[in-house]
């Protein structure tokens, strides 16, 4: 069987199947690609919930939802901060968890996040002030 994938994902699993230090050269040797090695797992956020820990999806730049996954803990926190609670999932996993929700697109190792556009706590909210007419 065939899988087609994004050029995100592809770049995901040669990142994670020959992974690089600082200075370019390959971490460890190279290994055969086979079943095994397209498997492992990547860091996905999650955030609590009453039964346990539920996915966390966010918008891409253009506003489609998307689930996240990263390659390395280290990524997940440079994006998302340290305290971001995560589990380990192979991307068909992530993308099992992901489809019932309506999410098809999976961004693997993204590098840019912004804050909410709008505040969740109700006292960040500025006061109201007079409306279009003047009032």
């Amino acid at each position: 069987m065939h899988l087609s994938r994004t050029p995100s994902e592809a770049a995901a699993i040669a990142a994670v199947e020959h992974p690089q230090a600082d200075d370019g050269e390959p971490s460890e040797p190279p290994r055969p690609a086979g079943p095994a090695t397209r498997a492992l797992p990547l860091y996905v956020p999650v955030r609590r919930c009453p039964s346990g820990f539920a996915l966390r999806v966010f918008r891409s730049p253009l506003g489609a939802r998307t689930a996240v996954a990263f390659t390395t803990e280290r990524r997940l926190s440079d994006v998302l901060g340290t305290d971001q609670a995560s589990i380990r999932l192979a991307l068909p996993a992530v993308r099992a968890l992901a489809a019932p929700l309506g999410v098809g697109l999976v961004s693997v190792d993204p590098q840019l996040t912004a804050p909410p556009a709008h505040p969740t706590d109700p006292a960040a909210l500025p006061e109201a002030g007079p409306g279009p007419s003047g009032d």
